[in-house]
């Protein structure tokens, strides 16, 4: 049974002019693969900008193996009481949390699976603590911080389809190699397709737009 994915947006860009860096637009996007056909993918907590963005780039996919998804202003409690989802009915994926997310996590335990956005961050931030604070039960993916593209992916792998963690193939703070002279580790846990992370797409190429720029004077 497919299920929902909550990304509670935790950064504050309300007077940003542009809504959402790219990356974090090539990740939220990614999200919709990750899931797959018949999820439901929900953005919480965004800015008008943001939630506007969203919902331009969600309206120009419509690859019917991509999940569902929708952009929010509302904040994830507001959205569980408009769709009826009670709390024990929703797991946090929490980096501190005591217990590992099991197969059986996907029994009908939960209906929803939700993530603290953004949580790629490099030394990692207590993002999660605000909806710890809560008392959703939580559950964690291992040592190793993952993108908020990855988490999901793993989650879904793990709970649809009854793969535990310790079977998912990685790949930790892979190289990207451009050229001969121009490369950039990434200090994450992804997802591995053979010898190669699983990026979301035009991650390669932003990556190296972003590495070009710093040489930029």
């Amino acid at each position: 049974m497919p299920f929902s994915y909550v990304i509670e947006h935790m950064e504050e860009d309300e007077n940003t002019p542009k809504s959402l860096p790219r990356w974090v637009e090539l990740e939220y996007m990614h999200m919709r693969t990750l899931a797959g056909h018949g999820a439901t993918v929900h953005f919480t907590h965004l800015s008008e900008s943001s939630s506007s963005t969203l919902t331009s780039l969600f309206g120009e996919d419509a690859n019917p193996s991509h999940a569902s998804a929708y952009a929010h202003r509302k904040p994830v409690l507001e959205l569980m009481k408009e769709k009826g989802v009670p709390l024990e009915k929703v797991c946090l994926l929490d980096p501190k949390a005591e217990k590992e997310l099991g197969p059986e996590d996907g029994d009908g335990r939960f209906e929803w699976f939700l993530f603290g956005g953004i949580l790629g961050d490099e030394p990692p931030r207590d993002r999660t603590s605000e909806l710890r604070a809560l008392g959703f039960p939580g559950r964690h993916l291992g040592p190793v911080q993952m993108t908020t593209d990855t988490a999901l992916g793993v989650t879904k792998i793990v709970v649809q389809d009854k793969t535990p963690l310790s079977k998912i193939p990685y790949i930790d703070f892979p190289t990207i190699t451009f050229n001969a002279k121009e490369s950039v580790e990434m200090p994450f846990r992804y997802i591995a397709h053979g010898q190669e992370p699983i990026l979301p797409p035009s991650m390669r190429d932003h990556l190296k737009e972003d590495l070009d720029k710093s040489f930029d004077f």
